[in-house]
């Protein structure tokens, strides 16, 4: 089994597309707070709908090219990311100053993360992505529904190159630090 973490399919593609560097992460309904469950994981995509409004306009082009990511009978995983920073968000107007590293508009950062579980603190996390050798495409199963952030996959697989290097991601990781906290 390997660790997935869930996120929008959205955001998987701009991660492989280089747009998108960072998450932002409270955790989900069924935990009490986000927690880093592995250092290096797959990512699990998931869709909705009310998606498209969440998505800065120039980045909308990434949903309909996602939305096949995850239906009601399948998955498709294309990407791992490994935790390059976990910052806790003690500065949330600082956020604006970080919008560049990822496609949700303010309002929805506003609305999804900060307005969300309100006592719960806000985590950033800096990731190199990397996609994957060959997409794995496996069966919606029971056990992946529920509002949690990590899930256990049957899947193994080899890894392409990163996205992005270490020294930039650690530059970001540094920009998000002096933003956010």
């Amino acid at each position: 089994m390997t660790t997935a973490l869930k996120e929008w399919s959205a955001a998987v593609h701009a991660l492989l597309d280089g747009r998108q560097t960072v998450l932002l992460r409270k955790g989900g309904i069924h935990e009490k707070r986000f927690a880093v469950a592995a250092d290096e994981f797959l990512l699990f995509p998931t869709v909705a709908h009310s998606h498209a409004d969440r998505v800065r306009p120039e980045h909308r082009d990434l949903l309909a090219e996602a939305e096949t990511d995850s239906t009601e009978t399948h998955i498709v995983i294309r990407a791992a990311a490994k935790v390059v920073a976990a910052v806790a968000v003690s500065n949330a107007d600082g956020l604006a100053g970080i919008e560049d590293l990822h496609i949700w508009t303010a309002e929805s950062v506003q609305a999804d993360r900060l307005d969300f579980r309100p006592r719960h603190q806000l985590t950033v996390l800096v990731v190199q992505a990397v996609a994957l050798a060959e997409p794995i495409r496996l069966a919606r199963e029971p056990h992946y529904r529920g509002c949690t952030s990590w899930v256990q996959l049957p899947a193994t697989t080899e890894l392409g190159d990163p996205v992005h290097d270490s020294a930039t991601l650690d530059a970001i990781a540094a920009r998000v630090r002096a933003a956010v906290t």
